[in-house]
């Protein structure tokens, strides 16, 4: 009886450690990260659509909107009909870091007019400001100043994704919309196959 016992606690012992390391596997295999930076990639699960596509912004900064008007040019010359609602929606992710110099005045915070903003921005609500730096003393992740943007299409129909593409450059704050507008056009000039490869960031 207790080897009976002993046997089957053992059985369900074994079970549950294969099904830890079957989710621990699973997890390991999630959404991998982004492409390198000065890279491109695009994962056409299948074409863009030629319907009409929604382009909206997951952040609504100047910087996101001017590369945002890129896109939908882009989207145009493919032949869809494009706006800010209704039909496929094409999320649209812009994200600048500037991590290389704790000490400048002008350090990214949360809240507060950004550094790219250019002379003339229309002045964003100031909200409680928090340095974005690490706080264990370890360096960044990156020395240089990062550009990345994330486009992901979905159909309008249940939401399936059918498209994404993202892309990075390393550039200074003034020079962050030419390296966005360089990274869009290298990802449509390739994007009904999957592939990575160059971003086109300029020098």
């Amino acid at each position: 009886m207790h080897v009976a016992i002993r046997a089957a606690a053992l059985g369900l012992l074994a079970a549950a450690t294969l099904t830890l390391s079957g989710e621990a596997s699973a997890q390991s295999y999630g959404v991998p990260a982004g492409p390198k930076i000065g890279e491109m990639e695009v994962k056409a699960y299948q074409g863009i659509p030629k319907t009409k596509v929604a382009v909206q912004l997951t952040s609504d900064t100047h910087l996101s909107r001017e590369l945002r008007r890129q896109v939908m040019i882009r989207l145009s010359k493919r032949g869809n009909e494009v706006g800010f609602s209704g039909g496929n929606v094409m999320r649209m992710d812009v994200s600048y870091f500037d991590f290389s110099d704790s000490g400048r005045g002008d350090y990214g915070t949360q809240g507060g007019q950004p550094s790219y903003a250019p002379p003339g921005s229309n002045p964003r609500m100031d909200l409680p400001s928090n340095t974005i730096r690490r706080r264990d003393g370890l360096g960044s992740p990156t020395s240089v100043p990062t550009l990345r943007i994330t486009l992901t299409l979905y159909s309008k129909d249940g939401g399936k994704v059918l498209w994404t593409a993202s892309g990075s450059c390393a550039t200074q704050a003034d020079k962050a919309q030419t390296a966005g507008e360089a990274i869009i056009n290298r990802i449509f000039d390739s994007a009904d196959k999957s592939l990575t490869g160059d971003a086109g960031c300029p020098l």
